[in-house]
């Protein structure tokens, strides 16, 4: 059996169940969370993890889950990777912080270098930090606002960009983020988005027409001159991994290039080798004049930047942009380390080799259960839509099912989708494989049984 270093000295790579699950210490630690943190902040599956890394996390009764999950994308090269404890055990130890609006240090300039390095295109860029990725996209759009001289801000149905005041107008999925917290921000408008599953006329109609559909929206509700920004993800990650019709990205971006409008790819859940590419919207071969990151950058401390065209950053005013704690020299640290991993451990190769091990099974399982009626994603970043049989109705009933006792099996999974019946799979990029095939196989006896 194989270990890692990750999560302790040597973390065995194996699904073990030793108590029911959430076990009895974990039931413990619920009653206190519940009693001291506010029912708002949900918990998928309440078990108090002890240590994580490789392919599992540990909880407090002893039990090794095989994880699905990667903390919502976070994770990607695993919980506990040594090129980013090292890094993090130096600095934290030289020092945690200074603010680098106040007193700046090396890190932070290196990770935008390398930011400004590999994201797509080969035009001079400008990288700022932050905290989060809600933080980030109000960052992009601000600065898209400030550039064009613009108010209007385009999103599309699936999104998801955050949960704070703007970012929630951003996202399109009322309950549970938008829910009695109105009112929202104005000048957010929303198209359609190109979701070949759902498109009415069939998926080979798709692009075209939700492209033309979009266009015209925004030309007969907004005006493109009034549009500041087109804010979209390259493959909508909370409204359930929908990717794109191809030719659709490529389309919306023409349209901003031809309109003086700034094209921001959110790439927040799919950035950083994910989805077989360092980026996702490089599978097109998209250049956003604003890309936003978070979530896979660091390892799993908070960080997220906004990296775009030096011609559109370097009109902000000093002190326009900024934060406290923004790019903090753990975070910062951390991403380098982050960056060293997926080039040493060649991640962005192991990302497709997990696609190619996880598509061909789950489409094996979708042609004997007809409860499954969608197989979608790239790389480690893949999902099935859960339908009532013989139609396309959504069945998020059979997706909460599917989760719970994939739970109960030592199988962690995530749901998704506006309609909630989407499975999303996330695995970290060095889960080995043998681990990998076991929460396959764990799905379809599941799948099977439902």
């Amino acid at each position: 059996m194989s270990t890692v270093t990750q999560g302790g000295p040597s973390l065995p790579q194996e699904r073990r169940v030793v108590t029911e699950i959430p076990g009895p210490k974990s039931r413990e630690m619920f009653a206190r969370k519940q009693a001291a943190v506010p029912p708002g902040i949900g918990t998928t599956l309440p078990v108090f993890v002890t240590h994580a890394g490789g392919g599992v996390v540990v909880d407090a009764d002893g039990n090794s889950l095989i994880d699905f999950g990667s903390g919502i994308a976070v994770t990607n090269v695993g919980n506990a990777a040594p090129r980013v404890v090292e890094r993090v055990q130096r600095q934290v130890a030289d020092f945690t912080h200074t603010c680098f609006m106040i007193t700046p240090y090396e890190s932070y300039v290196q990770v935008a270098e390398r930011l400004n390095e590999i994201t797509p295109g080969d035009h001079e860029k400008r990288t700022f930090l932050l905290n989060s990725g809600a933080e980030a996209v109000e960052n992009a759009v601000k600065v898209a606002r400030h550039a064009t001289g613009r108010q209007a801000v385009v999103v599309f149905d699936h999104g998801y960009h955050g949960r704070t005041l703007l970012t929630m107008s951003l996202t399109a999925k009322n309950m549970p983020y938008k829910q009695g917290f109105g009112p929202f921000a104005p000048e957010v408008y929303r198209v359609p988005l190109a979701y070949p599953f759902r498109w009415p006329s069939g998926p080979e109609n798709c692009a075209e027409e939700a492209a033309a559909q979009a266009i015209d929206q925004i030309n007969k509700q907004v005006g493109a001159e009034n549009v500041a920004a087109v804010l979209i993800e390259p493959i909508a990650g909370e409204g359930g991994f929908i990717e794109p019709a191809k030719g659709f990205l490529p389309r919306i971006a023409e349209f901003c290039k031809a309109n003086g409008i700034v094209f921001i790819a959110d790439e927040v859940q799919t950035g950083f080798a994910r989805t077989g590419d360092l980026f996702a919207c490089e599978d097109e071969g998209l250049v956003p004049d604003i890309i936003v990151t978070a979530k896979g950058i660091a390892g799993g401390l908070p960080l997220a930047a906004v990296t775009g065209r030096a011609e559109i950053l370097d009109r902000i005013h000093v002190g326009g942009l900024g934060g406290t704690y923004g790019g903090n020299p753990l975070a910062c640290e951390a991403a380098l380390g982050v960056l060293e991993t997926i080039e040493a451990d060649d991640l962005v190769g192991r990302a497709r080799h997990i696609g190619e091990v996880m598509l061909p099974r789950l489409r094996a399982i979708a042609e004997k259960n007809p409860i499954v009626g969608d197989v979608r994603g790239r790389g480690a970043m893949i999902a099935i839509e859960l339908v009532v049989p013989g139609t396309k109705e959504p069945h998020p009933t059979a997706a909460g099912e599917i989760a719970k006792r994939c739970h109960a099996e030592g199988l962690l999974v995530l749901t998704a989708g506006t309609y909630g019946n989407v499975l999303r799979f996330l695995p970290p990029l060095v889960m080995p494989d043998h681990l990998l095939e076991e929460g396959l196989t764990i799905l379809e006896k599941i799948v099977s049984e439902i």
